[in-house]
C-alpha cells in the first residue's frame, strides 16, 4: 500500500466513530426531550440529504483542492453540527450540517484511495476501508450506546452543564459531556487528515470551473456510468443495498426494543453484531474476490434478502444473534467487491471524485427514499415482520441482472 495510506485509514476510523456516536446520541437527545419515535430516523435523513442535494458540487471540489486538508476542514464542520445541537439549534438543521460535511469528505476519502492505489490492490484496499468504516460504525454505536448512559466525574459534568446553559442559552442536558467527548474525536480525526501529504503529492488536480459546478454536468456524467455495463450493475447493486442497510440500522434497534425488550443502549449493542459479520464478509471478500470476478459476489443479496423475515419473527436474543452476525456477512461479502468494481469503472469513465460523487448521490438518494418511507411505515404502526418483507424486494431486485445471466446461460446451453 502507498505511503500514508494508513494514516487515511486510521482518520477514517476516527471520523466514521464520531459520526456514528453522535448519531446515537441524537437519537438519544430527540427522545430526552420529548420528541415523537418517528423523528430518529429523520435525523439520518437530515444527515443523508446533503448527499443528494450537493452531489454536483462535491465531485469537482473534492478534484480541485488537497484532498488531505480539505477533509480535515470538512471533520471541523462536522463538529460545528454537533455545537449547534448543544447550543439549541433544531436537530435536523445540526444533522444537515453534519451532513453535508460527509458529504464532501466522503468523495474526496474514496477518491484518494483511488488515485493512488493500483487497480489491482483496489479490493484489498476497498476492504481496508470498509472493515474500519464498519469498525466505526461497531464502536460508534457501542460508544454512543454506552455514553447515553455515562456519567462524567462530578465536577467536570458541572461545569459542562453549567457552560451549557449559562453560555450557549440551551435547555439543560445529560449528553453535553458525551457530546464534548465526540468533539474531540472530530478534532482529532482532523489532525490526522491533516499529515496526509504523501498521498496528496500524488493527487491529480483538475481547476474547478463554473461549467464544472453545472448541475447538467453531473447528470451527463450520471448517465455515463449507468450506461456503462459493469459501472452501471455495479452502481445498481450498491444502490439498492445502502438503501436497505440504512433502513436496517433503525430496524434493528426497533426490534431490539419491541421485540427483545432491550434498552437503546443494548439495542445499540445489538447493531454491533451485525458490524462484526461486515467485517468478517469484507475480509473475506478481500480474499476471494478480485475486479475480474467481483460479478459473482452478487448471490449473497439473496442470502441476505431470505434473513431479514427470519429475523424479524424471533423474540429471542441469542437466536437472532448468529442471524444478524451472517446478515452482516452477507452484506461485506457483497458491497465490497461491488465497491471495487464500481470505483475501478468509475475512474476510467469519469475523473476519481465525480464518480464517487455519482456513486453517493445515487447510493444517499436511496437511502433518503427508504428511510423516508419507513418513517411512514413506522408512523403508521406497520408491524416489523411487514417492514422486513418490503425491505426484500430491493435485495431482489438487486440480484435481477444475476438471474437474467443464469437465464441467457441455460438458453445457450439447450
Amino acid at each position: 500500500m502507498p505511503k500514508g495510506f494508513y494514516r487515511l485509514i486510521l482518520a477514517q476510523f476516527a471520523s466514521g466513530l464520531a459520526d456514528n456516536a453522535f448519531m446515537i446520541l441524537g437519537i438519544f437527545f430527540l427522545q430526552e426531550q420529548g420528541h415523537p419515535g418517528w423523528w430518529s430516523p429523520l435525523l439520518k435523513f437530515a444527515f443523508t440529504l446533503s448527499y443528494v442535494v450537493l452531489a454536483g458540487l462535491v465531485g469537482p471540489v473534492a478534484d480541485a483542492f488537497a484532498k488531505g486538508r480539505l477533509m480535515a476542514c470538512m471533520n471541523m464542520l462536522k463538529l460545528c453540527g454537533l455545537v449547534l445541537l448543544v447550543a439549541g439549534a433544531h436537530p435536523f438543521l445540526a444533522f444537515a450540517l453534519s451532513g453535508m460535511a460527509a458529504a464532501v469528505y466522503a468523495p474526496a476519502k474514496y477518491a484518494l484511495v483511488t488515485e493512488t492505489v493500483p487497480s489491482a490492490l483496489l479490493v484489498k484496499a476497498n476492504a481496508w476501508l470498509e472493515v474500519t468504516v464498519v469498525l466505526a460504525v461497531l464502536l460508534g454505536i457501542a460508544c454512543g450506546g454506552f455514553l447515553s448512559q455515562w456519567q462524567a466525574p462530578m465536577g467536570l459534568d458541572a461545569a459542562i452543564s453549567h457552560f451549557i446553559v449559562a453560555f450557549m442559552g440551551a435547555a439543560p442536558t445529560s449528553t453535553g459531556p458525551a457530546l464534548a467527548l465526540v468533539g474531540a474525536v472530530y478534532l482529532a480525526s482532523a489532525w490526522l487528515n491533516m499529515g496526509l501529504a504523501s498521498l496528496d503529492a500524488q493527487r491529480r488536480s483538475t481547476p474547478l470551473t463554473w461549467r464544472a459546478l453545472q448541475w447538467t454536468l453531473f447528470w451527463q456524467n450520471n448517465r455515463r456510468l449507468w450506461a456503462d455495463p459493469l459501472g452501471g450493475l455495479s452502481l445498481f447493486v450498491t444502490t439498492l443495498c445502502w438503501g436497505v442497510g440504512a433502513v436496517l440500522q433503525f430496524a434493528v434497534l426497533q426490534w431490539a426494543q419491541t421485540k427483545a425488550g432491550l434498552s437503546l443502549q443494548q439495542g445499540a449493542y445489538l447493531q454491533a453484531v451485525v458490524a462484526l459479520g461486515v467485517i468478517t464478509g469484507a475480509m473475506l471478500a478481500a480474499r476471494f474476490y478480485k475486479i475480474a470476478n467481483a460479478r459473482k459476489a452478487m448471490p449473497w443479496s439473496l442470502v441476505l434478502a431470505a434473513l431479514l423475515p427470519c429475523m424479524a419473527l424471533t423474540e429471542s436474543v441469542w437466536l437472532a444473534l448468529p442471524l444478524l452476525l451472517v446478515a452482516g456477512c452477507a452484506g461485506g461479502m457483497l458491497l465490497v467487491p461491488m465497491n471495487a468494481l464500481l470505483q475501478h469503472r468509475g475512474q476510467k469513465i469519469l475523473s476519481s471524485g465525480r464518480s464517487i460523487a455519482v456513486q453517493g448521490f445515487n447510493e444517499n438518494l436511496s437511502v433518503l427514499l427508504m428511510l423516508g418511507f419507513y418513517s411512514l411505515l413506522l408512523a403508521a404502526q406497520v408491524p416489523l415482520v411487514g417492514v422486513m418483507l418490503l425491505l426484500m424486494l430491493p435485495l431482489l431486485l438487486s440480484a435481477l441482472p444475476m438471474l437474467k445471466q443464469w437465464q441467457q446461460r441455460a438458453r445457450r446451453a439447450v
